[in-house]
């Protein structure tokens, strides 16, 4: 298994734990897209672990979401960690505007940091994720406990669960 093998499974723990204290403390941008043009969304949860042999990271979109509309059509995505709180502002325009009306890098200034692996770029100067969706799941109302439904859900506008097999991970 190739995740065992070269350094990749030290390279995942290294990073993943440093990774989780830096999303706790300043969120994240999710970029979606493809090759031409990604649209950056803000994201505070985020779950890592390894299923199948492999790393993977997994993220929830709300249905309602452009993004969704994104990575339902190209399943891929990259998750950008900022290492501080220079991001601020622009993860505040990532998580209320829509990549519907408007594009968000250009408005935030946000510079691309190239994927080596799935073709869509995340945000330079972070800690960069690059994954592929491996499996999916739409949450409802029956799949969540009455607590959580009545914090998150009350409008009905639920999230799907983007399991990622993360494939690259790269930045400081």
């Amino acid at each position: 298994n190739d995740f065992y093998q070269g350094g990749i499974l030290m390279n995942f723990l290294d990073k993943t734990s440093d990774a989780l204290l830096r999303l706790d403390k300043f969120t994240a941008f999710l970029t979606v897209g493809d090759s031409k043009s990604v649209n950056p969304m803000t994201i505070g949860w985020a779950s890592f672990g390894i299923a199948c042999g492999k790393p993977v990271l997994s993220v929830m979109i709300r249905q309602s979401r452009f993004s969704k509309q994104l990575i339902d059509s190209n399943p891929v995505f990259t998750v950008s960690i900022p290492r501080d709180g220079s991001y601020k502002a622009a993860l505040g325009i990532c998580g209320s505007k829509s990549g519907r009306d408007a594009d968000k890098m250009a408005l935030c200034s946000l510079k691309e940091q190239k994927a080596d692996v799935n073709g869509i770029s995340g945000i330079e100067n972070c800690l960069m994720y690059e994954c592929k969706v491996i499996y999916k799941t739409e949450m409802e109302e029956g799949s969540t406990v009455p607590a959580m439904n009545a914090k998150w859900y009350k409008d009905g506008n639920y999230h799907t669960i983007y399991t990622g097999e993360i494939l690259n991970i790269k930045g400081e």
